[in-house]
């Protein structure tokens, strides 16, 4: 067959080609199987009738590998999905989509990455797999993905898969949990560390000993056979970290990597008492040093010896402006001593008198693994942060230590009991007599630990087996507030460098060594490091270069037994893994919804199910998960396809029960844009066949004898069928008369559309997948009028508009509702109702009084009404328009044990017009009501209650969207039986208070005064239930109506309590304008009713704060009062006087106090006797006032005048002065000058002032003050930048000139320092460095923390 190429070197048949009408198919494959390959796309636009097993022979063509070596799965964040290599099927039968892009990785088969075609067609060059060419990496992961073997770790579609493809450098990345990097990085160099694997792999676990899992040594040796064996290309540290203690949190905590290596070595020694290894951290890592002191004068010397396991290394010395150029340089300056004199001096014990002496350091012996920290975090006492220090600092690769141990030391104390770090020998001696006090046999070896080398073995070594080779360099990228590390480490096998970075391994070169030193080129200074790269050596590591003792890595062969032993298990392990992941590949998960006809609830569950498994068997697998053995037969239950999201029932597969669900459902995918419901039918039933393009509609029937809105029934039509069809189908569904049918379709919110044209489609009216329409069929001549001036909109339209709210109520009001058992209303016609155009109201205590007595004739009814069964008390034709929730608070014993109130009530309710009641139970013996879910379907009714019935309202058991049945809008639902609820039409009272009289609106409302309260109990904590109301209201009713509705549960008259309404934070804000409606509100919105006198029209609720200008605490609460529209400020201030008094104990008069602006913790304006609230001064609701006592009469007279608070620094002293008023006639710099060195007494021409940052008090560090505010600025006026000081309030600092900050020792600075910080913490102010709280590292050898359990 003739191919043409079409799109660069891809080939096509030329017949295929020339079938233009045939789709197409782009594929766009990622080969994930090489870091040199992730960032290629490999473009194949093949015909839509290609087969899989034809797509998998182009890929390997194009990609130059053997068909059969790789697997090709769809690019996603999840699980791989791998097509099938064997199948026949098209693409577009397989899930490609023609006309779009399909994106596919390639990936390894079984762990193993492909084979590289043999034919010399060149077909591979893509592949690029010549070493020479290979990318080499060092450094932090980019971004971009751009560089070396990071990019499928940037690529936006890394997936699991890539880290099961091994290294090509052979070796075994690490997965880095979170932030466990520097993990990583030292657990690779241990595991590249001869002697440290040779050792652990020589312990063996006892099992009788410790449970594995906590085992620190068993862990970390299970991880280096992993390592050294495994075939993925990274794994997990979650075993070993959890033998630490961890939990997940610490993979979130990034700690310094020598603070892990000095904890993890600890830990060790610790696990290893009494075993071979005890020593062997000791016999690797630990080195001996000399502290000494010495006499100048008598030559005397005190010393100390002690332990190290690294050296730390200086960068840049305290106070330098430049740092050291190598390590050399940094050990020279480690052991250079320091000379005593001065106030310094030391007491010599042999000249009795404090003499000059020199103080320092000698290293003793080296260990035989020298391990170096490189000090880059540090801490300027300048800016008060912490920083990293990036300059340059070489390193050599062979380091010789020779000269760094002293001559002088050859014969100096070498104490062998000196075995842990800070463990020490103290003596002294005079230097000529030494050498006699100590045995020789101790300083043979110069300066080397060896590790299991008796005494007598060892043999006095030239200064030139001192040489240590580097062999692992751990480097941080990043700042000090943190960053990333990874280690770059060379192999003893083969010299070679490699950079293990976390999950990537690879080769790297001495030059990319050499760009770890750090530094920048050129020279910049004191803050050259700022300008350097982040990028740096931390941490080195050195072995030193004996060819008779450095070791060899261990051959898998020469493993002890134990070691093998526990590499089958783990080869076994991997297997294991490798087979599951196969089954994870080939297995369809999908969500599964199912309403379980014992719970009535909508119950959603994960379907797994592997792709050959046919429809047949995935139902079972569904019936089985469902849980749904023994309570419906098998044969009665399918699956369908579902749309969650709309509630619709797409299609349904009828014959095709045997076909595999891959082909079912389109393939393996990691999510899918449909779901399954498991649908069941009654034994006598049929199941319906669902075809594609029918729409779902819920049909609610309206009942206008009883205003009620049943639950919904599904029906299922076509878009193209007319309006008349449609009445038909759903006259066949609830037995209504067609001719008299009228059929409302709720198109959006509150949004009705009465469907009137008989030939119309649906389609034409605006029906989508899902829809909701209302039905309503009788006789009456509501049909007669205009759709809008209809009962039917009037009942739809208060439908739409009712809210659902939760009230509590004061616990002291004095008709709580532990007095009640009954409804606070009786209805429009009852002799008890309350006469409200009147203005008079029967007492609470009456009501409820009366109402106690009627209920007691119905208590025979209630107690035949409880012992009825269940199906019995479910049998009602009338339905709620309702959902009823239970409220999220309310104990699941609630429902079975209803209160006397709830009894009572229920009884009312059932008793045919003979006590209507307001007040609902909210837990019905024999009522399982719904719970709350809003969803697409009920945005225009978050009160429908979309349950499950038949056409004669009768339950069927296993409904569930068969013929009559429905699919409930909330699939968390529970069917509850229909209620019969009235809307309340009567005309409430308008009422007589003032408040209500103003707006004029109350009776023009009162066609939207729905109103139904019913009673729950929500637990506070203490045991006692906050006594609460569930109100379902109409939100177009006024809050003043509102109020009045509530009167009767509160206790009091509206204009004595107080509405606030409770936002998502617990926040309150009370609600005070009369007029406006509950529009605002919604579904379960929360409102606190308090006792007190509400606002009336032009009131105000104001918070009165107390200012201390001079106080810790500058800003303290004191009471809550009311400012008035029109009252001047001394007005207010009369009416505070006596509030003050009996409130806050201060007793004051009215010239010795003054009111300003509140700006948060700010003072504002100062506002004057004259003012006038509402004109000259604005106020809103929840205002907040400062009250500020005087001194001395008020001086502010004029609102020309400006109100400045000043403040002296002093830097002799290092102190702030007090606060202090200035008063000012106007802006002008000069004037507040001349006025602060009238306060003062500095000299005009000596004083500077600068304006404070930030709130009140403009709290700054003294160790700041002097230098960081803007000092003196060059302008004439106050209000001009970068001043702008406009408003009283503001806060000036000033000082003398002339005089000198104080010097401070370095002492004297950090304990200021710490006061500084202590004071600003407490004052809540601005600290100069508040970094995040960092976790201590431990590693815990008894299996975890402590956990305090009253912590959090």
């Amino acid at each position: 067959m003739e191919m043409v190429p079409i799109e660069e070197t891809q080939l096509v048949p030329k017949e295929i080609e020339s079938a233009a009408e045939e789709p197409r198919v782009l594929c766009i494959v990622q080969d994930t199987t090489n870091a040199k390959t992730v960032n290629e796309r490999l473009t194949l636009n093949l015909p839509a009738s290609t087969t899989v097993n034809k797509l998998y022979e182009d890929v390997a063509h194009k990609a130059g590998y053997v068909n059969g070596t790789f697997c090709l799965g769809w690019v996603n964040t999840g699980d791989m999905a791998p097509l099938d290599q064997a199948s026949e099927m098209s693409l577009v039968l397989s899930g490609f989509e023609a006309g779009k892009k399909n994106f596919l990785q390639l990936t390894d088969k079984d762990g193993e990455q492909p084979q590289i075609a043999s034919d010399e067609s060149g077909t591979a060059d893509s592949s690029g797999l010549d070493d020479s060419s290979q990318d080499r990496f060092i450094g932090p992961l980019p971004r971009d993905g751009t560089v070396g073997c990071s990019s499928d770790y940037s690529s936006p579609s890394y997936s699991y898969s890539s880290i099961l493809n091994k290294s090509d450098t052979g070796y075994v990345g690490l997965v880095n949990q979170a932030m466990t990097c520097y993990l990583n990085s030292l657990l690779q160099t241990l595991f590249m560390t001869p002697e440290f694997r040779n050792a652990l792999y020589k312990w063996e676990f006892e099992d009788s000993e410790e449970d594995p899992v906590n085992s620190i040594p068993y862990q970390l040796q299970r991880l280096f056979v992993l390592l050294q064996t495994s075939k993925k290309r990274a794994i997990e540290t979650t075993d070993v970290t959890r033998s630490f203690g961890w939990d997940s949190s610490e993979a979130w905590q990034q700690h310094d990597v020598q603070e892990l290596c000095r904890v993890m070595f600890d830990a060790l020694e610790q696990k290893w008492k009494q075993t071979e290894q005890a020593d062997l951290i000791n016999q690797l890592y630990q080195g001996k040093l000399k502290d000494y002191v010495r006499c100048l004068e008598c030559g005397y010397e005190s010393w100390r010896i002690d332990t190290y396991l690294d050296i730390p290394l200086v960068i840049r010395p305290f106070g330098a402006s430049q740092a050291f150029g190598s390590v050399e340089e940094a050990l020279q300056a480690f052991i250079q001593p320091e000379t005593l004199d001065g106030p310094n001096q030391y007491f010599c014990e042999r000249c009795k008198k404090k003499c000059d002496a020199r103080k320092g350091l000698r290293f003793l012996h080296f260990p035989y693994l020298l391990t170096l920290q490189l000090k880059r975090f540090d801490f300027d006492y300048t800016t008060m942060h912490r920083i990293k220090l990036n300059d340059r600092m070489t390193f050599p690769e062979e380091l010789d230590m020779s000269p760094f141990i002293d001559v002088e030391d050859e014969k100096s104390p070498q104490t062998e009991s000196c075995t842990d770090s800070g463990a020490e020998n103290e003596g002294s001696c005079h230097s000529d007599q030494m050498s006699n006090d100590f045995s020789t046999d101790d300083a043979l070896d110069e300066g080397i630990c060896l590790d299991n080398t008796s005494s007598t073995e060892r043999v006095l070594k030239p200064k030139s087996s001192l040489t240590f080779e580097l062999f692992s360099v751990m480097v941080h990228s990043g700042s000090a507030a943190g960053g990333h590390y990874y280690a770059c480490i060379k192999s003893f096998s083969d010299s070679q460098w490699y950079s293990f970075n976390d999950q990537h391994v690879s080769k790297i070169t001495q030059d990319d060594i050499r760009k770890t030193y750090g530094g920048s080129s050129g020279s910049r200074g004191y803050y050259s490091s700022a300008f350097a790269s982040s990028t740096n050596a931390y941490m080195l590591m050195y072995r030193l270069k004996d060819p008779s003792r450095n070791a060899k890595f261990p051959e898998v062969g020469d493993f002890p037994e134990h070691i093998k032993r526990l590499m089958q298990r783990e080869k076994e392990s991997e297997e294991q893994e490798k087979r599951q992941r196969e089954i994870e590949r080939n297995t369809c998960k999908i969500k599964l919804f199912g309403m379980h006809p014992v719970k009535m609830m909508m119950v959603e569950n994960k379907l797994e199910v592997h792709k050959d498994k046919t429809l047949r068997e995935a139902t079972e697998m569904a019936y089985k998960l469902m849980d749904l053995e023994g309570v419906v037969p098998l044969d009665c239950c399918r699956l369908v396809k579902y749309d969650e999201f709309h509630e619709y029932l797409e299609r349904s597969y009828e014959g095709e029960e045997d076909m595999p669900m891959g082909l079912l459902l389109g393939g393996v995918k990691s999510s899918y844009m449909f779901d399954l419901l498991l649908e069941i039918r009654r034994p006598d039933q049929v199941f319906q066949p669902y075809k594609p393009g029918e729409v779902m509609v819920k049909v609610h029937v309206v009942d206008l004898k009883s205003e009620s809105i049943a639950a919904p029934v599904s029906v299922r039509a076509y878009l193209n069928q007319t309006i008349t069809e449609f009445k038909q189908l759903i006259a066949q569904a609830t037995g209504l008369c067609a001719e008299t049918m009228r059929v409302i379709l709720e198109r959006c919110y509150n949004d009705l559309r009465l469907l009137s044209v008989p030939n119309k489609t649906l389609k034409a009216e605006g029906f989508f997948r899902s829809n909701k329409v209302f039905v309503e069929s009788s006789d009456s001549t509501d049909h007669q009028a205009v759709f809008t001036d209809s009962v039917l909109w009037k009942l739809l339209d208060r439908h739409g508009n009712t809210i659902r709210l939760f009230v509590s109520l004061p616990e002291q009001s004095p008709g709580s509702l532990a007095n009640r058992t009954s409804c606070p209303k009786a209805s429009a016609d009852s002799e008890d109702s309350l006469d409200g155009a009147k203005g008079s109201r029967k007492s609470v205590e009456a009501i409820l009084e009366e109402s106690t007595e009627k209920l007691k004739n119905l208590s025979l009814q209630q107690q035949q009404q409880q012992s009825s069964s269940t199906s019995d008390s479910q049998k009602s034709s009338e339905h709620s328009d309702f959902e009823h929730i239970e409220s999220p608070a309310q104990e699941p014993d609630a429902a079975s044990q209803p209160s006397q109130t709830e009894n009572c009530t229920r009884a009312a309710s059932d008793t045919e017009n003979q006590f209507p009641s307001e007040e609902r139970s909210d837990s019905d013996v024999n009522n399982d009501r719904s719970t709350s879910s809003v969803d697409s379907d009920i945005l225009s009714s978050s009160h429908s209650s979309d349950t499950l019935c038949n056409a004669d309202s009768g339950p069927l058991p296993l409904a569930n969207g068969l013929d009559s049945h429905s699919i409930t809008s909330s699939r968390r639902s529970k069917a509850h039986e229909g209620k019969k609820e009235k809307w309340d039409t009567t005309e409430e009272d308008s009422g007589t208070d003032s408040e209500y009289d103003e707006n004029g609106k109350i009776k023009a409302d009162s066609q939207y005064l729905y109103f139904k309260a019913e009673p729950y109990s929500q637990e506070d904590g203490s045991g006692e239930g906050q006594k609460c109301l569930l109100v379902h209201v109409d939100k177009r009713i006024t809050l003043a109506a509102f109020k009045q509705n509530l009167e009767p549960f509160v206790g009091v008259p509206s204009t004595q309590f107080k509405v606030f309404r409770v936002y998502a934070n617990n926040q309150e804000f009370e609600s005070v304008r009369l007029n406006e409606t509950l529009s605002s509100f919604s579904d379960d919105n929360k409102i606190t009713i308090r006792l007190g006198r509400a606002l009336k029209k032009g009131e105000y609720r104001v918070k009165v704060y107390q200012l201390l200008v001079n106080d810790p605490e500058p800003c303290k609460f004191l009471l809550d009062t009311v400012f008035a529209k029109g009252m001047t400020v001394r007005q207010s201030k009369e009416e505070l006087l006596p509030q003050l008094k009996d409130q806050c104990k201060l007793d004051l008069s009215i010239d010795r106090f003054r009111l300003r602006k509140k700006t948060w913790k700010n003072p504002g304006t100062v506002f004057l006797d004259y003012h006038v609230y509402e004109e000259d001064i604005n106020i809103s609701s929840n205002w907040e006032v400062f009250l500020e006592v005087l001194e001395e009469p008020e001086r502010m007279k004029s609102m020309s005048q400006l109100a400045v608070l000043t403040r002296r620094w002093c830097p002799a002293q290092m102190k702030l002065e007090a606060f202090r008023e200035v008063v000012l006639e106007s802006s002008s710099v000069e004037e507040l000058k001349e006025k602060l060195s009238e306060l003062s007494g500095i000299p005009l021409e000596n004083l500077e002032f600068a304006k404070g940052r930030g709130t009140f008090p403009c709290d700054i560090s003294v160790l700041e003050i002097h230098q960081d505010l803007d000092w003196n600025p060059k302008v004439s006026t106050l209000n001009v930048w970068p001043l702008y000081i406009c408003d009283d309030g503001a806060v000036i600092f000033y000082r003398d000139s002339t005089e000198e900050l104080i010097e401070l020792s370095e002492e004297e600075r950090n304990e200021l320092m710490k006061k500084e910080s202590s004071r600003l913490l407490k004052t809540g102010h601005r600290i100069s460095y508040s970094p995040r709280k960092e976790k201590a590292l431990k590693i815990y050898l008894d299996g975890g923390p402590t956990k305090d359990p009253g912590q959090d």
